[in-house]
């Protein structure tokens, strides 16, 4: 599994309404950390590998078990994506690849895995987000590339590449990635993550361990 993580400095703008410029640093790693906790807990998913150049995150992130990478092309999400398939596959030439949005505070590791589980029978394939424009997962098979097109109306993007879209009840926390306040209160009534939850509500910091 992929996660791709900008540096947290520049992460969330569009919650500007909903968190300040200190808090919502703050918050996009605690959407990470969630995320990546409930991926590294999923029964489908082998191992994680974050894409990150933010030094702070990548410490974070790997206290939870996830493999960094540094973002070497540094020239975007996808550039980033494609990088971390690429790195997997060095390493287990042979293995599916997966890409996960990194603001998913509400995964569930059991939604993860049906939707793992419906993507296996396809070549490469998709997940929605729950507006139905964009993405939040995209898997390829060994041996296929992942030609990642995440941003804006990503759907169309990858459904014109050729890639199936993954059809599948009862995993909206697999769906539900959070950009703005609105998204974050459907987040919520969800049930976020315990670092996201403990950010809300204490403005603590979320600790690196599980």
């Amino acid at each position: 599994m992929i996660v791709p993580l900008k540096p947290l400095a520049l992460a969330k703008s569009r919650l500007a309404e909903a968190a300040d410029d200190v808090l919502r640093p703050r918050l996009a790693l605690a959407f990470a950390q969630d995320t990546v906790a409930a991926a590294l807990a999923c029964t489908a998913v082998r191992d994680v590998v974050v894409v990150t150049d933010d030094p702070a995150a990548g410490a974070s992130l790997a206290a939870l078990g996830a493999r960094i990478e540094p973002d070497a092309p540094a020239a975007g999400l996808n550039a980033a994506l494609a990088h971390g398939a690429y790195s997997v596959r060095v390493r287990r030439p042979n293995a599916a690849v997966a890409a996960l949005n990194a603001d998913l505070p509400a995964l569930r590791p059991r939604e993860l895995a049906s939707v793992l589980g419906a993507a296996s029978v396809f070549t490469r394939a998709f997940l929605a987000d729950a507006a139905g424009i964009g993405t939040t997962l995209l898997s390829a098979l060994p041996g296929v590339e992942l030609r990642p097109a995440f941003g804006g109306p990503s759907r169309r993007r990858h459904l014109a590449s050729g890639a199936a879209e993954i059809v599948v009840c009862g995993v909206d926390s697999v769906r539900r990635d959070v950009d703005t306040a609105a998204d974050l209160s459907v987040a919520l009534a969800l049930g976020v993550g315990p670092r996201t939850s403990r950010r809300l509500t204490t403005g603590a910091p979320a600790p690196d361990g599980p």
